[in-house]
């Protein structure tokens, strides 16, 4: 498989280096080989709800504290250095860099009670992608598929000519289809959406495969006959067949082109997201469910904050603040909040005390989530952690129970069961108890 590098997105704590991989399966496209998810698309059947979810992955894992459950009554050492902001929910507060998601608190429900038992990046970015903790090495492929790669697998796209599953920027750490296939990798959309020259390369088709020798289904065999070493180690070619034209037809079709065309966005529209690599990655995720994408993941970080916790809030926060309350009022004024759910989570949460660097460290023992849309009820508080920030103080919560939640919206049981590399069927939760304040 041909990996395309991309920009360097950082180094965590932890060691992982990350890149964005433009994965060359079949054609140039990112991650994913065609004739494999067309296939598996027809075999398996889409669901006939038309529901998608846009996932923001906090990479890092962001501070409760200075985000959504900020405790102005601690002592200093733990309520941190940042004030507080009034939300439209009575007698709610926010940190003061949320001001504008505190606007559209009534749209909003935040789970203050989400709690695990890792303070490891990589075991517990699996665990809150997937439903469960990562086993083999750290820095290892998924050991389960990501809840992204069984929608793409069991229910597809929304709509032709798009992929079901993208990821904006690049792949999530955890992102990935596992035993599944690659066909099931999300497709990336490469680059920065916020640059006047963005455009999503891979789409096109590659410079030796002129169009003049694929507009009819012989020459596009004869162009994927001369350039198998791109199909051969994704083992591609074994399902080109009747599902050829199909690919053929994504590839040179109008509707994933225009999905990620952004300019096509009105000045105004762009600037309320605010004109910078986080706002126009939300806006984009908007455009690409209403063309049809499933499943979308934006990147936003990185929230490994262990020193000089206030700068680097004060550096990231505003544009994450403005970018997704942009995308959850314009999915309200477009009449799409009842079919996309917005979920906002990171890996966990962050020590309720303040360290010797004036940072906050790893802590899975409590955390905050955000969900929007999906036709839940919205517009409250779930849970609540103790005084100081530490621990969930009642109605406590798992990611599982998220995920659970997103299943429902998508249409997809998570007790459907799924064959790993060694035969064995596995629940795609094991926890499947939903959210039910949401219900």
């Amino acid at each position: 498989m041909i990996k395309l590098v991309g920009n360097e997105q950082g180094t965590f704590c932890d060691g992982f280096t990350r890149r964005s991989f433009l994965q060359a399966g079949f054609l140039g496209l990112g991650g994913l080989a065609l004739p494999q998810l067309l296939q598996a698309r027809e075999e398996a059947g889409a669901t006939a709800k038309k529901t998608s979810v846009i996932y923001i992955e906090l990479t890092g894992g962001p501070t409760q504290i200075e985000t959504y459950d900020p405790k102005p009554e601690a002592p200093a050492e733990y309520r941190g250095p940042l004030g507080v902001v009034k939300t439209k929910l009575p007698g709610v507060y926010f940190s003061e860099l949320m001001a504008e998601q505190a606007k559209v608190a009534d749209k909003l429900a935040i789970i203050r009670s989400m709690h695990h038992s890792s303070s490891s990046h990589d075991t517990s970015s699996h665990l809150t992608q997937t439903g469960h903790y990562k086993i083999g090495r750290k820095g290892g492929k998924n050991s389960f598929p990501a809840i992204a790669s069984t929608t793409a697998q069991i229910k597809g796209a929304n709509g032709p000519g798009v992929p079901p599953y993208v990821s904006i920027g690049r792949a999530m750490r955890n992102g990935r289809a596992s035993f599944l296939g690659n066909a099931y990798d999300p497709f990336i959309a490469g680059g920065d959406p916020n640059k006047a020259n963005f455009k999503v390369s891979n789409l096109d088709l590659l410079p030796e495969l002129k169009l003049q020798r694929v507009n009819d289904r012989k020459g596009l065999l004869d162009a994927l006959d001369e350039n198998r070493r791109l199909v051969d180690t994704t083992r591609t070619a074994e399902s080109i067949g009747k599902f050829n034209g199909q690919a053929f037809d994504l590839l040179t079709g109008d509707g994933a082109r225009k999905a990620f065309n952004i300019s096509a966005e009105n000045t105004r529209t762009r600037e309320r997201y605010g004109r910078n690599t986080t706002g126009q990655s939300m806006l984009l995720a908007r455009r690409l469910v209403e063309a049809g994408v499933s499943y979308v993941t934006v990147t936003v970080g990185s929230w490994d904050d262990h020193s000089k916790i206030s700068d680097r809030m004060k550096s990231k926060g505003p544009a994450y603040d403005r970018g997704l309350a942009a995308l959850i009022s314009d999915l309200h004024e477009r009449g799409l909040n009842r079919d996309v759910l917005v979920v906002a989570m990171g890996e966990f949460g962050r020590t309720p005390r303040i360290n010797k660097t004036a940072g906050r460290d790893h802590w899975g023992r409590l955390m905050s989530v955000l969900m929007a849309g999906g036709n839940f009820r919205m517009g409250q508080i779930i849970g609540s952690s103790n005084a100081k920030g530490e621990v969930p103080k009642d109605n406590p919560y798992r990611p599982e129970n998220v995920i659970a939640t997103m299943y429902q919206h998508l249409g997809i049981s998570p007790s459907t069961s799924i064959t790993d590399l060694t035969g064995r069927p596995r629940y795609l939760l094991e926890n499947r108890r939903l959210i039910k304040e949401l219900i």
